[in-house]
């Protein structure tokens, strides 16, 4: 290091999400920029806090890295100077969320997943984006400069609502569907991921790989070869496949998230019995990951505590976050990710000022979005709806306007597959009525 050299600080809001800080802080110090830096903790929970200060210190520890660790309940005192921060919060326990899923459930709209898109995306982000905006709030009072990066879902409203609110912040929203999928389509086809390059567009968890290519080459051929010839791979992501097979593109995002967002898959029963053919993550599964996270309430300190009897290793991840601080704080080697940012002509065929899933390129200069080529037209037609109902859904959650917010969902592509537009507003008043405790931006 040089005499020059001033440590930074990384604040971590919504620490005691486990198994993402601590990924995110080891990654963090694989780079040498970083080795020093201060790890500011926050959480709202004093229990999570306390395991994942301690997961912090084993890994500071085992690394011989030369880093300081800050655990708080203060979201002010974790911001205040920071270089960088990282979003993981989840708004409100599993008891209230629970009806995200169960409510649509009794009007005949089955969920998979349901964190963001649909009846159960939209309430969670009505729920979510005081908190979030109080956030940022904080950072641009705190730490006006600081490259802010949001996990937490549903990504595309609450990065676009930041975005509108805080125009001059540095923030983007990282999803690792992008290089979750292109790795497992690498997979597929027997090739190296180092040798695959691809080119990705449109929306959180609805993008499109408009390119996949192998050592410069359409890998598309290979991928069509490998879904079709092999029933255990068309039946590993058995929606997302049959989706290609209609669209001509690969879509990212695992088949639960996405049979929840078009018209095709979950309608009636019996298509949905096709889907439980699924292998992995079943996405026929109805809850799914309410089940899971009612497991984790159980079970997460006891899985927590493992951990600490495990080896640890200090490899780095694929998670976008590190290598983005290291290009835009550290050493200052240019990383190209997907992000999610608004659309001021960088795709022409979205929704102007939505928030997009584009490549970015982080350097010392912040981030710069890329222009890329108009998608294939059957996919902006898809994600070109979707980004239309977020606008909506966000113009409402500002304004305090609950009618955008029905008539957004009006046009949720599941809603309607299955209910009327009287339905579709029974539902979202119950909905608006069981959540009406946490939606101060509608209490007039």
């Amino acid at each position: 290091m040089s005499e020059t050299h001033k440590p930074l600080k990384i604040a971590f809001i919504g620490a005691g999400s486990f198994g993402f800080t601590r990924g995110l802080v080891r990654d963090l110090l694989t780079y040498p920029a970083m080795r020093d830096a201060t790890i500011a903790l926050m959480d709202i929970d004093p229990v999570p806090l306390g395991h994942i200060r301690r997961a912090c210190q084993r890994i500071i520890d085992e690394g011989q890295y030369p880093a300081r660790l800050i655990a708080t309940l203060d979201r002010r005192e974790a911001l205040e100077n920071a270089d960088g921060v990282v979003c993981t919060i989840l708004a409100h326990k599993t008891p209230v969320w629970k009806y995200d899923v169960e409510i649509p459930k009794k009007y005949g709209v089955d969920t998979n997943v349901g964190d963001t898109r649909g009846p159960s995306g939209v309430f969670r982000y009505l729920r979510t984006i005081p908190i979030f905006l109080d956030i940022a709030r904080d950072i641009d009072r705190c730490c006006p400069g600081a490259i802010f990066l949001n996990y937490t879902n549903p990504m595309a409203m609450l990065c676009r609502a930041v975005q509108g609110v805080y125009p001059q912040m540095k923030t983007t929203g990282l999803c690792h569907s992008v290089q979750g999928t292109a790795e497992m389509l690498a997979r597929w086809i027997g090739k190296p991921i180092e040798e695959i390059t691809y080119t990705c567009v449109g929306i959180n968890h609805q993008a499109f790989y408009t390119q996949f290519l192998w050592n410069g080459e359409d890998a598309y051929p290979l991928i069509h070869k490998a879904i079709t010839q092999d029933e255990s791979i068309y039946n590993e992501e058995i929606v997302r496949n049959e989706m290609y097979l209609a669209l001509g593109y690969y879509v990212t995002e695992s088949s639960g998230h996405n049979s929840e967002y078009n018209w095709w898959f979950r309608k009636r029963p019996e298509l949905i019995d096709e889907l439980s053919k699924g292998t992995g993550w079943n996405p026929g599964c109805y809850a799914y990951i309410l089940d899971e996270y009612i497991n984790r309430d159980k079970n997460w300190e006891s899985e927590i505590k493992k951990w600490f009897d495990e080896p640890l290793s200090l490899e780095r991840g694929h998670e976008y976050a590190a290598s983005i601080f290291n290009a835009t704080l550290g050493d200052g080697a240019l990383f190209k990710f997907n992000g999610n940012v608004r659309n001021f002509g960088l795709v022409d065929n979205l929704p102007q000022g939505a928030c997009v899933e584009v490549p970015v390129l982080a350097s010392r200069h912040g981030f710069e979005p890329m222009r890329v080529d108009p998608m294939p037209p059957q996919c902006a037609a898809l994600s070109s709806l979707s980004a239309q109902i977020e606008e909506m859904v966000v113009e409402g959650s500002l304004s305090g306007d609950r009618e955008l917010i029905t008539r957004a969902l009006y046009y949720d592509p599941l809603s309607a597959a299955v209910l009327s537009l009287k339905e579709i507003k029974a539902m979202v008043d119950e909905m608006f009525k069981q959540n009406a405790d946490y939606l101060p931006q509608f209490a007039k």
